[in-house]
């Protein structure tokens, strides 16, 4: 018993920082979770080592609206967001983005991805978009979003670089010339999969001659 009163208070001495870092090593939400219900200092480190981090990709594991918002509210320094879908994975719907759009992370991330996040639809990435002013890259493939999702985008984005759109079969035509012609600084976009006709890419090169459209075969 005094062994371990003793391991304990050595566990009890280091501090703060030093627990921030090695909680920022943790690949495991759930590890963190349980770490922080250890006690009010552990708690603490682990708010910390968030705070620092600079990339989240909760795709894979299983996350849900409360716990995604909860963690990213505390990650203030977030660059990077992977908020993609898989069987087991984060889904996140319209409510979890609206209230991802109010953390303080979201205007200054460069990169955001919903890949495949099928439970979302304009609602909730209207509310996103709106907040994320520093976009650079976006995939929001495999999703249902419509000409409505396009148009926030390129109305709040103009330093977007890079979007992947893959699959996403209710954009049209029109969504993506608005796209094209507000994000000045768009490089490469994906439209694998979409039901767009040739020409519309044609008229995209119009606009940007300088726009990679893949996949490549395309035009």
């Amino acid at each position: 018993m005094g062994q371990i009163e003793e391991e304990e208070a050595e566990i009890d001495r280091l501090p703060i920082d030093l627990l921030a870092h090695i909680f920022s090593l943790f690949a495991s939400f759930k590890d963190m979770a349980q770490s922080s219900s250890v006690c009010r200092k552990w708690r603490q480190g682990v708010k910390e080592s968030l705070a620092r981090r600079e990339t989240l990709s909760f795709s894979g594991w299983k996350m849900d609206d409360e716990t995604t918002t909860r963690l990213v509210g505390l990650a203030y320094g977030l660059k990077e967001l992977d908020i993609s879908r898989s069987r087991w994975g984060c889904q996140i719907t319209d409510q979890g983005l609206k209230q991802l759009s109010t953390a303080k992370c979201i205007g200054n991330l460069s990169t955001v991805s919903m890949w495949g996040s099928t439970a979302i639809t304009d609602i909730g990435v209207v509310h996103l978009i709106s907040q994320a002013g520093s976009l650079q890259h976006l995939n929001i493939g495999g999703t249902f979003i419509t000409d409505v999702s396009l148009f926030a985008i390129a109305d709040s984005c103009p330093y977007l670089k890079s979007v992947i759109l893959w699959g996403c079969r209710h954009v049209t035509a029109e969504g993506l010339r608005v796209l094209v012609s507000k994000c000045l600084e768009l490089k490469s976009i994906n439209v694998w999969g979409m039901r767009i006709p040739r020409d519309c890419f044609v008229s995209l090169r119009t606009v940007s001659p300088s726009l990679q459209i893949h996949p490549k075969g395309i035009l």
